[in-house]
């Protein structure tokens, strides 16, 4: 069994001492190659830069996420646009709005979400999209731009019904995370997951976050890990009453069709 963790923030500093073993971990129990999250101008150097020393098993996206939004300037867009020429980075973004904390101005993180569907455009890259409390500012530009991207992925969908209907609309990917395993936060998704065509469905972990809580054995310092992707595949296979081989073939295949990775 071989499956993709779309989204892994590798270059995370809970990684620092042990990411050489966080990849090894993961390719034992067959989650490889990961994608390496992108979420600031630093950042996406930095995953680019780690993901080309291990062809074949890591890849990165280049991207400022809008939390970080008010750290871009006139330069930001030429350095991802540098980026995004390597073979090795495969989506713009993490980007999107996100009005939850408003750590970034909410015209700013308008600003530059436009400025980065401008660049997957221009780079013909697929985008890794963020979304948190601003769906209403966060479709309209998306609707308006859809025609123009090769393809998006609505990165660690915890949404509503109706959000995702519409995102469906727009041909949009959904990644799931360790959400589906949260009995607090996760419920509404297993009802939700059934609706996201087979050939739309994309799975992540988003470590060292959202580690899965209804692990028998979690990890002592709470880190989730790509390795867990295993965990969170057999969830969303007994909710959709599929073979676990079978859902992580489909996801497989999907996800190397939608990034580009043969």
């Amino acid at each position: 069994m071989k499956i993709i963790d779309i989204g892994v923030n590798l270059m995370h500093r809970s990684f620092n001492s042990d990411r050489e073993s966080v990849i090894s971990d993961a390719r034992f129990e067959g989650v490889s190659p990961l994608i390496i999250t992108g979420t600031s101008e630093h950042s996406s150097i930095e995953a680019a830069r780690y993901a080309s020393k291990y062809p074949g098993l890591l890849y990165s996206t280049a991207g400022v996420h809008p939390h970080d939004a008010k750290s871009c300037n006139h330069k930001t867009i030429e350095n991802l646009k540098r980026l995004a020429a390597e073979d090795h980075v495969v989506a713009i973004g993490e980007c999107g709005l996100d009005y939850n904390r408003d750590f970034s101005p909410r015209d700013v993180q308008r600003k530059w979400f436009e400025a980065q569907i401008d660049l997957a455009v221009e780079m013909n890259l697929p985008l890794f999209l963020h979304e948190r409390d601003a769906f209403s500012d966060f479709i309209s530009i998306l609707k308006n731009r859809r025609k123009d991207v090769s393809n998006a992925v609505v990165h660690c969908f915890t949404g509503s019904e109706e959000e995702l209907d519409k995102y469906l609309e727009l041909d949009c990917h959904i990644g799931i995370t360790g959400w589906i395993c949260d009995e607090r936060r996760g419920k509404h998704l297993i009802k939700l997951i059934k609706k996201i065509p087979s050939n739309r469905l994309m799975i992540e972990t988003d470590a060292p976050f959202l580690t899965p809580r209804n692990m028998l054995e979690k990890p002592g310092d709470g880190r989730n890990e790509p390795k867990y992707l295993v965990h969170i595949l057999d969830e969303i296979a007994y909710y959709l009453g599929k073979d676990a081989e079978d859902l992580a073939d489909e996801t497989y295949i999907t996800t190397c069709r939608f990034f580009g990775i043969r």
